[in-house]
This record gives structure tokens, C-alpha cells and sequence, in this order.
């Protein structure tokens, strides 16, 4: 006895060398014995069963048993003798996998084939295995059964053998009860379905004992009906499916319920509102086992059937075209055999609902804001609500806030609309929703905006200079589209631009145009833009680029001159001919000139586009003469137009004499005055002079420059440093560079001015009157010293200053009363001007007081009275 799958294997002589199988060996898995078809002498030898448990995982092995050749003589051929076989009948359930043996002895070694006896193909799934010896069926299923034979085939013969394959399947349900709780004096009835093969049959338990027909209690097949039901009928019950492959069973409860009737669980409505001329029902569904009779009251009269008043079976009372006097009290009252119960509710009959003022149709552009109406007069009684929907869907105001919200208050339902888009267009609904009535009013709104991108924008024909366009209309939005601009791009464009049409203005039936004006050899998109009555929409997605084609250049170089360059040089300049004007390509210029006054021309070819100069070089060219100049472009397909003749001077030569009788004097600590005599009737030309100066005559590569023009024959130099001595030479120059310079010359700057500024400024101000007193200012040995003073009084309103000098410590000056004023003192010398006082600020509030004060450098003492005008002052002033 054992439990799990077996399987067999052979060990040859000594593990772990297995019997390996193959078209002369073979292992039954079902009888677990080893087959050999043709025994070879490398047969010989020591055989041990081996016998694995797929559940235990134990194995088991045999005894040794040996295998020896018989030395009475060969076997001869012979045909084939089927051993293993399968039975003539195998039942398969669904869904299991099917495998038969079949194996056969003989010389020489037999081939082992298959087929099913109906000549139909094995379907994809059935394997072959073990050289054949092996049918493998997995997933079995009604098609797969039939009859199926095995054939062993060798040079001496055949046999066969033949076993059907039946399909079977244990019960499965299809169907099943559910647990059921049912009034007293109901009726039951149960089915159970399932499937298998052959057909189950059915059968009823109830509380595990055999359930017979008879009486209240029916079966038929899968169904149980059991009539006027008690309370001996409760229990668990089980409807068992039956075939002989197997068993199986559903359950379910059933409970028979008994009670009296109870509104506990659906009471009877306590307020029900209903608007006047409509139809009212009132439900009467008290919890009774068996169900309960019902009968109704308004107040103590008890309801009798009539036209408008209906009665059902059911407890339900309904009352049609309702009016005011159908207000009030009704009871139901509900009866069994257990007891009896009531219960009450209050009608309140409303008057209809109407809406004053509604939304309607509306056109509006895109971007502006409207609201929809929606106003009603209702019943005080009646709880009103109010909702939109846009094209079916309900307007989330939360969500979609930014566009939509309601207003008006308790008694309307306004929606605002703000920045309107082109997607709000549609269908809007205003619903209103009452205790006792639902109500709605619409409206269409369209959305007007500015046309949709035109589409598909295609070049169906390209010149040199033109572009035949064709495109398809967007969505007009609302308002029909009234024309369309053609808009163009290319490499050398900052963004898009308008371009000219035929027809010049394209309307809005028009889906053509011819664009001119186009460069030559120049790549082009272009674009359409729509328009309408609201304005001017997306433009359209570009068409593909598309180069025009070349032609002969028709613009000339502009800006023709030049000159300059050194002798004997003729030097050209212009301005190049931009890339999207050349029109195609090998590009290039034709320059022609002549000296001024003769007839021929003499041409020179520049190929490089970019080029903007060209220089002739001949020994024969005279110093500053004066040349005819003209330049014209040409590309592969010819000449273009030449520029308006230009005079060109050539290359003059720098001036041949130094300026004389140079002269220098110091002016102040950081300036020097140079003086020259000009020169005369040289046959170079002066454009100006150029000093040079450098402090150690050691070192003149510390050179700094000033030039000026040739009207004058001095110059200040500044930014010098005091007390310093410099050398200065003067050259003159023109467009070939600078001469020769003069003999240097050398001046000595004066000592810097005193750096200490006037101090203990001490002031008066008596009305517009300012009087002004300060310590004089001594200088030091290394300082100028010191010859005057320079009072600066700096208006704020004007912005310009007044200047008084004097050799006193003292001054007095006029204000004016319109102005602020700051006061500043400076120190005079041969040297320069010195450092500055503290500036003094006057404000024109103070004009007509008196006051007087003294500042000293970082600090100042200001009197009471003019305290708080300063302060004012200094504001106004920063």
C-alpha cells in the first residue's frame, strides 16, 4: 500500500548509472518494468528497480536481477509484439493530463507512431516523448476524447493497438441557493444547476435528512418549491449534485418569519410637501410577517377609493391634481394576525414655483464677462436650491472658480461668467430644485473670438521674386473670418513680417495670393493669419522653407569712399551688399576707378562677398590725388548695377617738417601751456598737431599724447603733477601719420595749491544779507602760497553758481529769498585752487530771520533760531 505518485527508474550495474531510454529502451511508468526492444551485448549486466515516492520522497530499491546473453544461437528478425499497451477504454477527466504507453519488441528495433482512428489532427498540445513511446494529452477536454492507435512498424511487419479515450467531468456548479428569510404563509422556491458529464442528478437535504416530495413540499430536478410556508420549514438546506465521478453540495438557511406590524424600521413620512395640482403618494410599508392590510385616515375620517384618490394592496395611497384642502393629517393603520399598528404623517400642499426671469440666448466675445439670470418666485414653505450645468455636466464652482460663480442670493441663481473663452460656449441650464418640484430654464451662448490658425499652408509656385501661397481656413470662432495677412521669414529677419499680396487685401473667401517684393535666392516660410470682426487670431503653422530662385544682382553697394593707406596706395572702401540682397550664388564686387578728369576705366574683380576694401599698390600713384571710384556686384547670372561715382583721394605722405619756436609754461600745479608756430606752405598736407610729454628725458617711453586740430597752435595740457618737470616735443600729422617732432622743450609744473581748507568759518545772516568771516589759510613750504579766496555760492532752483574772489578773510553776499543756496570757501594760489570749506546750506524759510553761526571742519555750530531751517535745508539740498 502506499500513498502519492510512484515513479520507476532501472539503475545498470551501479549507481547512479541509469537505464537511459531511447527507441530500443523503454521504463513503464505504469508498471514500473524495464523493456528492452533488441537486446546488444553491451545489455548484459546487473538490473535494479528503483521505485521514488513523490509524496514521502522515499525510495525503494529492488534486488539485483542480472542479464545474460543465451549462447543457443542468434535471434532471428521478427516483427514487431506490442508489450506495453493501454486499455480499450480510458476514462479522462477535464482538465487532466492524459498520457499512454505504448512499446513493442522485435528485430529490428520497431518504430512506434500515433493517430486518432478519425484521421483528425493532434491539436498543438499533444506531445510525443521517449522515442515516441509516450502520448501526452495536457488539459484534456470533450474534443480531445476518441478512439487512438498505436503503431509499431519494423522491415518484417506491423502491429497495432487501439484504446478510446472518454471524457468525463465531476459536478460543477452553475447555480446555487442563497440564504433566504421569508414571511409566514409565503412561498419558497430554490434551483440549483450544474454541470458535468454524464449529467448530474439532484437531490434535497434539510438539516442532513433525506427531503421526499410530498405535500406542500415539490422537487423537480434542481428546483424545490415549498407553498405556504411555516415555522416547522425552518432549517439549513442542501441541494447535493450527483454523477459517478463525483459528489457536490450548496447550502443555504432558511427562516420563516412571523410578526406583527411595526413602523420601527419605515415610519410613515412626518412632513411631505407637494405643490398644488400634482400627484401625491404616500407609502404604508410597516415590517409585518405575513404582510399587513392597511387602511388610511385623514384626521378621523377614514379614505375611501374616489377619481382622484387610489388605494393599493400594498399600503400605498396616491392622491392626483392636489389641492390646498388636501392639507393635513393622515394615519395609516396596519393589521395582521399578530396585531396592529399606526402610524402618522402631515401634507403641506405649496404653490407652484415659477421663474421670473430667466436666462437667454446671448453672443459675446472672447474675454468680456456676463452673467445669466435666473430668478424665481417660490413658497415661503420651500427650500430652494439652484445649479448649472454647461453642455450636460454639472459647473463645479470650487473647481472651475476662476471663470464661473453664482450670485444673487436666496431667491436667484445667477451665474457670472468672467473672462470669457472660446470653450464656455454651449449649452447652459439653470436647474432649480425644490421640496416638491425640479425646474429648469437654458440658454445657448456663443463665444465670438478672433479666427483659429489657418491650416496646411503650401508654396505651389516660386519665382525669383514672387510666391504663389495657397492655405485652408481655420474655425471662424463665432464670427466669419473678413480676410487674411501673409506673414514671411527668413535667415535674415528678426521674427516674422508682413509682406505684400495680390491681391493687396485678401478677404475672407480668398485662400490664395500671390506674395512679391521677395529677395532673390533667399529662403522663405510663411505664414497666414486670419482675421474677423473681433480681431486677429494665431497665426497658422509655418510651410516648409522654400528658396526663391537666383537672379542678377539689382542692388549696388552703398557708401562708397576711402583714401588713407600709405604711398602709393589707392585705398577703396564700401559698404558690402547684405547676403539676402545678392540675389545667387558667386557673389562678388567690380571695382572701377580713374584718376579724376580721364575717360577710362580700369576694373578690378573682389570674389569674396564680405569684403568691404580693396587697395591698389603702384609706384606711379601721386601723393593725395584725387581718384573717380565706383563698385557694382555681379554673381553666376551676371552683372548688377554699379554705385554713383565717389572721389577718392590716394595715400598722401605724412608731413616733412617739425613744428619750430615751441615754447612751454606752467599754468598751475597740474597743467602746462605748449605754444607753437604753425607751418606754412609745406607740400604735405596738416590736419593738426600732436604734443607729446614725458617727465624723465631718460625714459621717454612714459609718453602720454594730446592732439588737436590744425586751427590752433596751442594747448593745455592737464592732469599733471605739481612741482614736477616734464619735456614736451610737437609734431604735425595727417591721414599717412605723424612728422618728424620739434626739439624737446621742458617746463616745470608749479607746487601744489594748500591742501588745509579755511577754517572756523563764522557767518551772519541778516535778512538776504550774508556776511561771511574765516581764519586765514597758511601754506607749507612744499605748497603754493596762498593769494586769495574764492567764495562759491551755489543756487539750488537755477543750478549754477556765482563766484566772488578776494584777498580779504571776509565777504558779504545778496541772497535772493527764492532759492536755497550752499556756501563753499576756497583757498587761492599760483598753484590752483585749495580744498574747501564744510559747505554752508542757506534754506529760503530763513530769508528775512537773523542768524549767525560758525563751522569748523567735520562739526558745526548753528544758533537756536536757524536750527531747524538748515536741517531743512540740508534735506532739501541732498
Amino acid at each position: 500500500m502506499h500513498s502519492g505518485e510512484l515513479t520507476f527508474a532501472w539503475i545498470f550495474n551501479e549507481y547512479p548509472y541509469f537505464v537511459q531510454q531511447d527507441s530500443r529502451r523503454f521504463v513503464s511508468q505504469e508498471t514500473g518494468n524495464l523493456y528492452i526492444a533488441k537486446v546488444e551485448p553491451s545489455d548484459v549486466g546487473n538490473y535494479t528497480c528503483v521505485v521514488n515516492n513523490s509524496i514521502t520522497k522515499e525510495r525503494v530499491l529492488s534486488s539485483p536481477t542480472p542479464l545474460v546473453l543465451r549462447n543457443d544461437g542468434a535471434m532471428g528478425e521478427y516483427e514487431p509484439k506490442i508489450e506495453v499497451h493501454f486499455p480499450d477504454s480510458v476514462p479522462a477527466a477535464k482538465g487532466s493530463v492524459v498520457k499512454l504507453e505504448c512499446f513493442a519488441l522485435g528485430n529490428p528495433v520497431p518504430e512506434i507512431s500515433w493517430r486518432k482512428t478519425s484521421g483528425d489532427p493532434f491539436p498543438s498540445k499533444v506531445k510525443l516523448r521517449n522515442s515516441n513511446a509516450i502520448l501526452e494529452v495536457p488539459r484534456f477536454q470533450q474534443e480531445d476524447a476518441g478512439t487512438y492507435e498505436c503503431v509499431a512498424e519494423n522491415s518484417r511487419g506491423k502491429n497495432t493497438v487501439r484504446g478510446r479515450l472518454s471524457f468525463h467531468a465531476k459536478p460543477h456548479w452553475l447555480q446555487t441557493m442563497m440564504n433566504a428569510a421569508l414571511s409566514i404563509e409565503d412561498n419558497l422556491a430554490w434551483e440549483c444547476k450544474a454541470s458535468g458529464r454524464p449529467k448530474p442528478s439532484y437531490s434535497w437535504l434539510r438539516n442532513g435528512e433525506m427531503l421526499a416530495a410530498e405535500g406542500r413540499v415539490q422537487i423537480e430536478n434542481g428546483v424545490l418549491s415549498i407553498v405556504s410556508l411555516n415555522l416547522s420549514d425552518v432549517g439549513m438546506y442542501q441541494c447535493v449534485a450527483e454523477n459517478k465521478h463525483g459528489i457536490i453540495y450548496a447550502s443555504a438557511e432558511l427562516m420563516v418569519l412571523a410578526a406583527p406590524p411595526s413602523f420601527s424600521k419605515s415610519p410613515l413620512q412626518v412632513l411631505q410637501k407637494a405643490r398644488s395640482g400634482s400627484e401625491v403618494t404616500m407609502e404604508c410599508r410597516p415590517q409585518a410577517y405575513p404582510q399587513a392590510i392597511s387602511l388610511w385616515k385623514k384626521g378621523n375620517e377614514i379614505l375611501q377609493r374616489s377619481e382622484r384618490i387610489t388605494l393599493f394592496p400594498n399600503g400605498t395611497l396616491k392622491i392626483a391634481n392636489v389641492t390646498r384642502r388636501d392639507g393635513g393629517s393622515y394615519t395609516c393603520i396596519a393589521k395582521n394576525q399578530f396585531g396592529t399598528a399606526s402610524a402618522m404623517g402631515r401634507l403641506l400642499i405649496t404653490e407652484p414655483t415659477r421663474i421670473t426671469v430667466g436666462p437667454s440666448n446671448m453672443e459675446i466675445i472672447v474675454g468680456e464677462s456676463i452673467v445669466l439670470p435666473c430668478q424665481i418666485a417660490h413658497d415661503p414653505a420651500l427650500d430652494v436650491s439652484f445649479s448649472w450645468a454647461f453642455n450636460g455636466q454639472l459647473v463645479d464652482f470650487d473647481r472651475d472658480g476662476d471663470h464661473f460663480e453664482r450670485v444673487g442670493g436666496s431667491i436667484a441663481g445667477d451665474l457670472m461668467i468672467r473672462n470669457i473663452q472660446l470653450n464656455h460656449g454651449g449649452k447652459y441650464v439653470c436647474l432649480i430644485d425644490t421640496d416638491v418640484e425640479h425646474m429648469s430654464a437654458d440658454a445657448i451662448l456663443i463665444v465670438k473670438g478672433p479666427p483659429g490658425p489657418p491650416e496646411t499652408v503650401l508654396v505651389e509656385e516660386i519665382t525669383d521674386s514672387t510666391a504663389q501661397l495657397s492655405w485652408t481656413p481655420g474655425r471662424d470662432n463665432g464670427s466669419p473670418i473678413t480676410g487674411y495677412v501673409v506673414q514671411a521669414r527668413t535667415p535674415f529677419t528678426v521674427g516674422w513680417q508682413a509682406v505684400d499680396t495680390v491681391p493687396e487685401v485678401i478677404n475672407g473667401n480668398t485662400l490664395t495670393a500671390t506674395v512679391v517684393g521677395l529677395n532673390a535666392w533667399v529662403e522663405y516660410e510663411f505664414r497666414v493669419v486670419a482675421s474677423n470682426s473681433v480681431g486677429m487670431g494665431e497665426p497658422s503653422p509655418p510651410s516648409l522653407k522654400t528658396r526663391t530662385e537666383d537672379a542678377i544682382p539689382d542692388t549696388a553697394p552703398t557708401d562708397v569712399g576711402g583714401g588713407g593707406g600709405t604711398k602709393s596706395e589707392l585705398v577703396i572702401t564700401w559698404e558690402p551688399v547684405p547676403e539676402e540682397l545678392q540675389n545667387g550664388e558667386g557673389f562678388g564686387y567690380i571695382i572701377a576707378l580713374r584718376p579724376a578728369g580721364s575717360v577710362t576705366w580700369t576694373r578690378a574683380v573682389v570674389s569674396t562677398p564680405g569684403l568691404a576694401k580693396y587697395v591698389l599698390r603702384n609706384d606711379t600713384i601721386p601723393p593725395f590725388a584725387p581718384f573717380d571710384v565706383k563698385v557694382g556686384a555681379f554673381n553666376k547670372r551676371g552683372e548688377g548695377p554699379f554705385s554713383s561715382v565717389a572721389t577718392v583721394f590716394s595715400a598722401e605722405e605724412v608731413p616733412s617738417l617739425a613744428p619750430v619756436r615751441t615754447r612751454g609754461r606752467s599754468v598751475s600745479a597740474s597743467e602746462i601751456e605748449v605754444v607753437w608756430e604753425p607751418l606754412r606752405s609745406i607740400p604735405e598736407r596738416v590736419l593738426g598737431y600732436e604734443v607729446v610729454y614725458w617727465e624723465d628725458d631718460t625714459k621717454p617711453d612714459t609718453v602720454g599724447k594730446v592732439r588737436i586740430s590744425a586751427n590752433y597752435t596751442a594747448v593745455n595740457i592737464s592732469g599733471l603733477r605739481g612741482s614736477t618737470q616734464y619735456y614736451l616735443a610737437v609734431s604735425a600729422f595727417n591721414t599717412a601719420g605723424t612728422g618728424s617732432q620739434s626739439q624737446p622743450i621742458n617746463a616745470t609744473t608749479k607746487k601744489p595749491p594748500p591742501g588745509q581748507p579755511p577754517l572756523n568759518v563764522k557767518w551772519t545772516l541778516i535778512g538776504s544779507q550774508l556776511t561771511l568771516h574765516w581764519d586765514p589759510v597758511t601754506a607749507l613750504e612744499t605748497e603754493s602760497e596762498v593769494t586769495g579766496y574764492l567764495v562759491l555760492c551755489r543756487r539750488h532752483r537755477h543750478n549754477d553758481v556765482n563766484a566772488i574772489t578776494t584777498d580779504q578773510t571776509t565777504a558779504e553776499i545778496t541772497l535772493s529769498a527764492n532759492d536755497n543756496y550752499v556756501i563753499e570757501i576756497q583757498s587761492l594760489s599760483e598753484g590752483g585752487v585749495g580744498v574747501g570749506s564744510e559747505p554752508i546750506h542757506i534754506h529760503k524759510l530763513s530769508m528775512g530771520a537773523r542768524g549767525s553761526g560758525a563751522t569748523r571742519r567735520g562739526s558745526a555750530a548753528l544758533s537756536p533760531l536757524l536750527l531747524v531751517t538748515l536741517c531743512l535745508a540740508l534735506s532739501a539740498a541732498s
